[in-house]
């Protein structure tokens, strides 16, 4: 999967899961998911069990960390390079 696939996918789902009801009209590559409080503990979870089941990408408890949560990009970037590693 390209990475604008994944970008894509993970757009469409963030913001169809934690923005329907928020103040956040508008999704960009560098919002500051945590910062804005759309990423917090529960939505996380449920995010890393999407990327999981539907992106087929397991993300290692070493990288659940603000650093690659940060943002759309950053999260985007860092189920890219994970999909490109052997299973």
């Amino acid at each position: 999967m390209s990475r604008d696939e994944i970008y894509t996918k993970l757009s469409a789902y963030i913001q169809e899961q934690f923005l329907d009801d928020s103040e956040i009209s508008e999704l960009k590559p560098d919002t500051p998911l945590l910062e804005w409080g759309v990423l917090n503990s529960m939505n996380t979870s449920i995010l890393l069990t999407y990327i999981r089941t539907d992106l087929g990408v397991t993300v290692p408890p070493t990288h659940i960390t603000g650093r690659h949560f940060y943002s759309l990009d950053t999260i985007t970037d860092m189920v890219y390079e994970l999909s490109l590693q052997p299973a």
